[in-house]
């Protein structure tokens, strides 16, 4: 998803009981449309913890990078 967008990408890290800004991270992480169809936004528990864990974890593995813009963290695939 990240190397398709092509560019720096929001992480929009929410609360499980928040919903989360359109275009982050998060929300496709929640979305209907990602190959796994929402599946970390309908279980609860789950929630909310999609841009947090899997991010840093592709970070390690050298996917991607991260930028700190004011109070907000975007990735980008490398």
């Amino acid at each position: 998803m990240l190397v398709k967008h092509g560019d720096w990408m929001e992480l929009g890290n929410k609360d499980e009981k928040d919903e989360p800004m359109p275009g982050t991270v998060e929300h496709w992480g929640r979305s209907e449309a990602n190959p796994v169809k929402g599946w970390y936004g309908l279980r609860k528990g789950y929630r909310g913890r999609f841009a947090s864990y899997v991010a840093p974890v592709l970070e390690a593995l050298g996917k991607v990078e991260f930028e700190k813009r004011g109070r907000s963290i975007w990735v980008r695939a490398l």
